[in-house]
């Protein structure tokens, strides 16, 4: 039995690099996708604090669908352009938004939610999924978080 949490008084930089790690170890030599996204949604919860909600969508016939992930119930489809995942998926760009309140056309699946990080997971140049972070504090992602998510993206790329 494993335990992947950082210590809580562990630095940020450091607990990226832990989270990786295990996301590497998780994900090493298992070809299901669903299943990577799945433990990689857990480790997200596990080892990031303030979470509303915390895993995937999965772009799929040019929209993004609903994949592994942990909280409340959330959107099942989101179209392109909209919306903070919408946006990060049509542009292929990190969205960091302090206050979701004020994203043109935001998508608010869980009232809670008051600051996003969204992440593209692109593979051979295509997007082919986004790690969604909701928190319920205001600014609660700053750009070490925003680092630490892409460089997990660009470890889970060819394994979800």
């Amino acid at each position: 039995m494993f335990d992947f949490r950082p210590a809580p008084d562990c630095p940020k930089p450091e607990a990226y690099r832990q989270l990786r790690e295990a996301a590497d170890a998780l994900t090493a030599g298992e070809p299901d996708g669903v299943a990577n996204m799945a433990n990689v949604a857990a480790l997200l919860w596990d080892f990031l604090p303030d979470l509303n909600w915390a895993g995937f969508y999965r772009m799929i016939d040019g929209e993004l669908v609903l994949g592994p992930f942990t909280g409340r119930p959330a959107c099942i489809r989101i179209p392109l352009g909209t919306g903070v995942c919408g946006v990060a998926a049509a542009e292929a760009v990190t969205q960091l938004v302090e206050d979701v309140h004020t994203f043109p056309g935001h998508i608010a699946c869980d009232s809670d939610t008051n600051s996003e990080l969204v992440v593209p997971v692109v593979r051979d140049g295509a997007v082919i999924a986004v790690i969604d972070l909701d928190s319920p504090q205001r600014a609660r992602f700053d750009d070490e978080d925003l680092r630490g998510i892409e460089e997990l993206a660009k470890v889970i790329a060819e394994r979800i």
